[in-house]
């Protein structure tokens, strides 16, 4: 004799089936949202790392950052950050390492409507400040206050005649003529 399912039987079995195909639903759900969300934010900070992104639209707010000697690139970052003329510290470090920017101490005249790219390409070059100590008193910048901005940066970028992809080495290093 074979004992057939009792109803009771039978109804815990669905119930339990069901059961467990909604907690394997609702798993997977929070799996792929978690997978979704963590897909955004590594978007979001690698555009900010290779994209042009800034804080505001031009024409922006202007900042003076003063960048002590000696100051750490993540400091640097976080000052940025908190005067909101960047969009995320983090991403601005890795972008500073992954370029191996060097950032000079100075006092600069920073816009929020800035792309990381401007930012380092102002506090990299040596400020007014540095070069007025190692070059004598003279203020290359033509800046009254000794201030280095986009502007000077610019100028000197133009100054020169003589474009990289023109010049041409006929030096054979190998030794073979």
């Amino acid at each position: 004799m074979t004992s057939r399912p009792t109803s009771a039987q039978l109804v815990l079995k669905i119930t339990s089936f069901i059961l467990r195909m909604l907690l394997n639903i609702l798993f997977y759900t929070i799996v792929v949202i978690l997978i979704a969300r963590a897909s955004k934010i590594t978007y979001d900070f690698c555009y900010q790392i290779f994209g042009q992104v800034t804080v505001s639209e031009e024409p922006g707010r202007d900042i003076e950052i003063e960048i002590s000697k000696g100051e750490s690139t993540m400091n640097v970052a976080s000052k940025l950050e908190l005067n909101r003329i960047i969009v995320n510290k983090y991403s601005f470090y890795v972008k500073a390492k992954l370029k191996k920017h060097t950032i000079m101490p100075g006092t600069y005249a920073l816009n929020t409507s800035m792309t990381y790219d401007e930012i380092f390409a102002i506090i990299t070059v040596p400020s007014s400040e540095e070069t007025d100590t190692n070059n004598g008193d003279s203020d290359t910048s033509g800046n009254k206050d000794g201030k280095s901005t986009a502007d000077d940066r610019s100028k000197t970028d133009n100054s020169s005649d003589t474009d990289d992809s023109d010049v041409t080495n006929d030096t054979d290093v190998t030794g073979d003529n």
